[in-house]
């Protein structure tokens, strides 16, 4: 366990890490939110480089916090955080929303085809990274921009995703086979967001993964972009997991 513990009396601070296809710019909305009800917020910015590579990173960026976290994933972002918080004493609880809550040795890959096929090759494809990479080098995956709006953000206006889908940052392909660690939720409370009408993680998906956690469930009626489309209700979950640490 890294660093020291600090007081259980400290205002927790809130760290957001985003997932695949968008960035920490998702957020924003939560984050008004959450400042308005007189949090302190971090967003780091997610590398999508691969599970241990992002874990990594995240790491690197609670280690710079000397106060409680309440560390909070969207979709792989979910993953990040809980390979990352494993380990880091200053994490008090775990968010996700529509997210994916690995298992010791699991993958994306293991999650999306135990309960519902990958999305086809007409929503997701692959290109060459733009500077290969030890990480990259087996290429880069994005939404096709045809297909965002469906698959990724239903509830939101066609004009917002479109901007959307055009500045999506892409994955790296490794990331859905590489294997998590062991899971932080194992010994540290969970809170799940599962967006009922998710159409890029199955909802049953994510109903397994929070209840294989013991997380607090709060069912929400949105897409995959949920941190977008219902900031409210993914802000008064974290609100939650945040006072009950305090």
């Amino acid at each position: 366990m890294h660093g020291r513990v600090p007081s259980p009396l400290l205002a927790p601070t809130v760290v957001l890490v985003h997932g695949a296809f968008t960035d920490a710019s998702s957020w924003t909305g939560v984050i008004r939110l959450l400042h308005a009800a007189g949090l302190t917020v971090r967003a780091p910015a997610n590398p999508l480089r691969g599970l241990a590579h992002d874990a990594a990173y995240v790491r690197s960026v609670l280690r710079q916090i000397d106060a409680p976290v309440v560390l909070v994933g969207h979709g792989y972002g979910g993953a990040v955080v809980t390979d990352a918080a494993a380990d880091a004493g200053n994490v008090v609880a775990l968010g996700y929303v529509a997210a994916f809550g690995l298992d010791a040795g699991e993958s994306l890959l293991d999650v999306t085809h135990r309960f519902s096929p990958v999305p086809g090759a007409d929503t997701v494809f692959s290109a060459s990274a733009a500077a290969p990479s030890p990480v990259a080098a087996d290429g880069e995956l994005f939404i096709r921009a045809e297909r965002f709006l469906q698959m990724y953000a239903a509830d939101l206006p066609p004009r917002v995703t479109r901007a959307l889908s055009v500045r999506q940052r892409p994955l790296a392909h490794s990331a859905l086979t590489a294997g998590s660690g062991p899971p932080a939720w194992a010994s540290k409370p969970s809170w799940y967001a599962i967006a009922a009408a998710d159409r890029l993680l199955d909802p049953t998906a994510q109903r397994f993964m929070a209840q294989r956690m013991a997380a607090t469930e709060y069912l929400v009626d949105g897409s995959h972009a949920l941190v977008l489309s219902r900031p409210d209700a993914v802000a008064a979950m974290i609100r939650a997991a945040a006072g009950g640490e305090r």
